[in-house]
């Protein structure tokens, strides 16, 4: 069972192009959404990054992020509302309650509760959009002058954790398959399978990576697909991304406020910045190859 965040080599253009790139144009995405308060610019980002993820054949990771990035951001939501008291628009008096005192629940809190969740939802998205798409070992190779062992532990935990999720659908398969006699599996007894699991695996890569010499200075190692065709094209778009988003931000179009009441800006350079975003998502498409006409042989009578 393969988790849906595994990378799997595809003839796209994330995939085939080289790590930095592919990093720069996904985490453009990224840096939006962090960079701005307005809900429909994060939105715009998430879709950015949904549309990407999408074109490069990433269909599972996009739908899995979407899945709990959403649970997520409703969490984030109801739990500002019940610890924020402020706004003007009261929606609901849950009267005295233990540790949190008079409760009113006010749509200002759960609006900037909202814009949290969604932030992280465009956050997970293009976060899943890298794990499936963009080569761990290629990130290793363009991390490892920086920072060696660094590089490694980030590209150890992108290849692991997709392994303990098939893990722990594994294990849910079977203890599902125990049949009704038996007695069922708690959710602690799976996570300690999974973490003995995880411990093992662990053990084993550890020791793989000793006897292959990982812990010893090494001379440096180049890429060897090097750059690809499709760089600039990615460079060109994230670039784009990034400054129209800072220029969009100096022109006020970031103006968002949720408190006392909600307002933010609806302008033409925030729904323009926003159709810039998704329609950098269609980056990463291939142009169709030609059709070729059938050639009849012509033959004499």
């Amino acid at each position: 069972m393969r988790s849906p965040f595994a990378y799997v080599p595809r003839p796209g253009v994330l995939q085939r192009a080289s790590a930095a790139a592919a990093v720069a144009y996904v985490f453009s995405f990224v840096v939006v959404a962090f960079l701005y308060a307005n809900p429909i610019v994060i939105a715009a980002a998430g879709a950015g990054a949904a549309v990407a993820g999408l074109v490069a054949g990433a269909r599972q990771a996009v739908r899995a992020a979407l899945r709990l990035g959403v649970a997520l951001a409703i969490l984030v939501m109801l739990v500002n509302g019940l610890v924020t008291d402020r706004g003007e628009t009261v929606l609901a008096r849950l009267g005295d309650w233990p540790l949190l005192g008079d409760v009113n629940v006010t749509a200002e809190a759960l609006g900037a509760g909202a814009v949290i969740g969604l932030r992280a939802v465009a956050a997970m998205v293009a976060a899943s959009v890298y794990s499936a798409c963009v080569d761990p070992d290629r990130v290793l190779r363009l991390l490892r002058p920086l920072a060696g062992r660094s590089a490694l532990t980030a590209t150890l935990i992108s290849r692991l954790v997709p392994l303990a999720a098939a893990d722990h659908g594994r294990l849910r398969e079977a203890s599902a398959l125990r049949g009704p006699a038996a007695a069922p599996v708690g959710r602690g007894a799976l996570a300690r399978r999974l973490l003995a699991g995880s411990l093992d695996r662990s053990v084993d890569v550890a020791a793989t990576l000793e006897l292959r010499g990982y812990g010893l200075e090494g001379p440096p190692v180049r890429d060897p697909r090097g750059r690809s065709r499709f760089d600039r094209r990615l460079y060109v778009a994230g670039t784009v991304v990034v400054v129209a988003a800072i220029a969009v931000e100096v022109a006020g179009g970031d103006a968002f406020s949720a408190y006392p009441t909600l307002e933010m800006a609806t302008g033409a350079p925030t729904l323009g910045l926003a159709t810039l975003l998704v329609l950098a998502g269609l980056v990463p498409m291939r142009a169709g190859s030609p059709r070729r006409l059938p050639v009849r042989r012509l033959t004499g009578a």
